[in-house]
């Protein structure tokens, strides 16, 4: 049997098993060793244009059935609202275009559901350049990172979803490859080490996160493009979502319908969007149009009321008002009586009550408002106001 020698670039003796030479372990800062970096770089060169000939492909037959992939916008003219946010987005990328260069790094953040990831793909479009798809998760390592990047081609938008949960020894190697287009890596151990600068190819990051406060200074002042928030949509917007997603579907939906889904919508695209499915499910099984009253009917069947409540939302605001006399109480409390975790109430349920006006933080804890009584039916106390000072 033959074995191929791999070469090395430090110095010292080599190890010898039964014929097979086999040279120390190189590996670095990335997690890989040199001649493997090496080779991943070469593959990627020879399959770049491969992949991309694929993903077109499988672009193109794509089949109507994955909905959300239908339903997303693919240009400026159908992405709905956020105004402010195109308007700037739009600046940016014809600049950089009239410059021929890619954009500049690019952050959005916001609650789920709004449209980071749809931002990512129009842009991508707008450029004519190859989207790189991925998330904070799927990068464990830094030879991941390294991966991702060496793949990249000129004028690639890498986009990573979910940012804020990349490792910090992650982030370092991010920061020159976004700043400086290099890849860093060391090559040893001891004293024998050195680091090798590798050049990459320009590109832009777009990064996506749900949650801005977890990522670190160092790498949220390095999007120079610009740090976006997306804000919630209003019930104009959600409704003309709505018309153009029952368009798509090949939907009939009256306007007192579309209405009733805007209103229960949490005024967030995606949720609008899977109303409109279950309401759409519903009324094709039960052979009657999409109206008003229907809409109603199939929503009812879900749980979600004329204010897009879910029913644990209306069983936390009974719990603060019956339990705890509509407070003043803490989070903790909250959670052990509806048998839920704490960061479920603070971090998916709180915020949209807190937007609504159905609860209020006070130094003291959480408090139903007097909107809250009047939701849910019940006669509000005299002492309701005082509690929230």
């Amino acid at each position: 049997m033959l074995y191929r020698t791999t070469p090395t670039f430090q110095s010292g003796p080599r190890l010898k098993r039964r014929g097979k030479e086999k040279a120390p372990h190189k590996g670095g800062a990335l997690g890989i060793s040199y001649h493997t970096y090496i080779n991943m770089s070469s593959n990627a060169q020879k399959t770049g244009r491969e992949e991309e000939e694929t993903h077109k492909k499988v672009e193109e037959e794509r089949p109507d059935t994955f909905l959300d992939h239908t339903l997303r916008p693919a240009s400026w003219d159908e992405y709905i609202g956020q105004e402010n946010i195109k308007n700037n987005i739009h600046i940016l990328i014809s600049a950089a275009r009239e410059r021929a260069a890619p954009p500049e790094h690019i952050l959005f953040y916001g609650p789920p559901g709004l449209g980071k990831t749809t931002l990512a793909h129009i842009i991508a479009r707008e450029q004519g350049a190859q989207l790189r798809t991925t998330s904070g998760p799927a990068i464990e390592r830094v030879g991941d990172l390294a991966a991702l990047l060496s793949n990249l081609g000129g004028g690639d938008i890498l986009f990573i979803d979910e940012i804020h949960r990349l490792g910090r020894a992650i982030e370092e190697v991010l920061y020159p490859a976004m700043e400086s287009g290099v890849l860093n890596i060391i090559i040893g151990k001891g004293p024998s080490a050195r680091t090798l600068e590798l050049p990459l190819p320009p590109f832009t990051l777009i990064a996506a996160t749900t949650r801005i406060a977890d990522l670190s200074s160092p790498l949220r002042s390095r999007f120079s493009g610009g740090v976006f928030r997306l804000e919630f949509y209003s019930e104009d917007d959600i409704a003309k979502i709505v018309e153009r997603s029952a368009k798509i579907l090949g939907v009939k939906v009256d306007k007192s319908g579309v209405r009733e889904i805007a209103k229960r919508s949490r005024a967030t695209p995606r949720t609008a969007n899977y109303l409109l499915k279950r309401a759409r499910d519903y009324a094709q099984l039960k052979r009657t149009p999409l109206t008003g009253e229907s809409v109603k009917v199939a929503l009812g069947m879900l749980e979600v009321d004329e204010l897009g409540l879910t029913p644990l939302d209306r069983k936390l605001l009974e719990v603060l008002i019956e339990r705890f006399n509509g407070g003043p109480t803490g989070v903790n409390a909250l959670a052990a009586a509806l048998a839920e975790e704490p960061a479920t109430i603070s971090e998916v349920h709180e915020p949209f009550l807190l937007q609504l006006g159905l609860i209020e933080r006070t130094p003291r804890g959480r408090v139903a408002t007097r909107l809250a009584y009047e939701h849910l039916g019940k006669e509000p106390p005299s002492d309701v106001t005082q509690k929230l000072l």
